[in-house]
């Protein structure tokens, strides 16, 4: 394998499913020339919009992606070159002004939601792993994570997941799980 240019492993599952430690976990067990990135970077900037209405917008739908910044930084990492990552603030649902450098990674660990609903994205993967858990427990995960990181109440957190996060759960996280070479549980 070329040395000048990075892979890539999808780690994907529903929300609260365990990607970002699964993610981790491999970032650690693969070594130093491995990175790990996050597809909840590419969400889009909101700032155009009243903050009440940012907290309205459907996070969970893979339209809340800014699909082709995503695609713009994974052609720069094939080429082996640099590329600039946002940073996404879910506090305000805004990107801050600055972004972070990443590059020069041999192999890139991926965790999100939709990283086999496109096509094209599909194709990059070298390997993709599903993870799968429960909705109870996803929701609970949710809760403990989204409360003490997001500064989110349990009750808006309990609001948002009936009525975003497992119906597009149901809409676009599970009809991709097939094309998963590998299923975690």
């Amino acid at each position: 394998m070329d040395m000048s240019n990075s892979r890539f492993i999808a780690v994907v599952g529903g929300s609260g499913s365990g990607k970002s430690w699964l993610a981790a976990k491999m970032r650690e067990w693969l070594g130093d020339k491995t990175d790990h990135l996050c597809l909840d970077d590419f969400y889009r900037d909101l700032g155009h919009l009243p903050e009440k209405e940012r907290d309205g917008v459907n996070f969970d739908d893979p339209a809340a992606i800014d699909w082709d910044a995503l695609r713009a930084v994974l052609e720069c990492l094939e080429r082996g070159e640099p590329a600039r990552i946002p940073i996404y603030d879910f506090a305000t649902h805004t990107r801050k002004p600055d972004t972070r450098a990443f590059g020069n990674s041999r192999l890139v660990v991926l965790e999100g939601l939709w990283l086999l609903h496109h096509d094209w994205l599909r194709e990059k993967f070298a390997l993709s792993v599903f993870v799968e858990c429960p909705e109870d427990e996803r929701l609970r995960r949710r809760i403990e994570r989204d409360v003490m990181t997001r500064g989110r109440t349990e009750e808006s957190v309990r609001r948002q997941f009936a009525n975003h996060v497992q119906p597009m759960h149901t809409m676009f996280v599970e009809p991709p799980r097939p094309w998963a070479t590998r299923r975690v549980h």
